[in-house]
């Protein structure tokens, strides 16, 4: 697999976002922020694409703000 620096910092940077979102959503009882915390962490090692990785993790960051649960 071939992975450049800028998947690999983005990748550290949106799993930290993520974590935020899976503490946020575990004390609020916010399933959707939940999800979108545990999408964030995951997606990164799936999507070697810089542009594919920007593009869905701005659709998951926005996520918890468009749909109220």
């Amino acid at each position: 697999m071939n992975i450049s620096t800028s998947a690999l910092f983005l990748g550290v940077l949106f799993g930290s976002i993520g974590m935020g979102y899976i503490v946020y959503g575990k004390k609020q009882r916010n399933g959707i922020a939940l999800l979108s915390g545990i999408g964030l962490c995951a997606f990164p090692y799936f999507v070697p694409n810089v542009f594919l990785l920007i593009l869905i993790a701005v659709v998951l960051m926005a996520l918890p703000f468009f749909i109220r649960c």
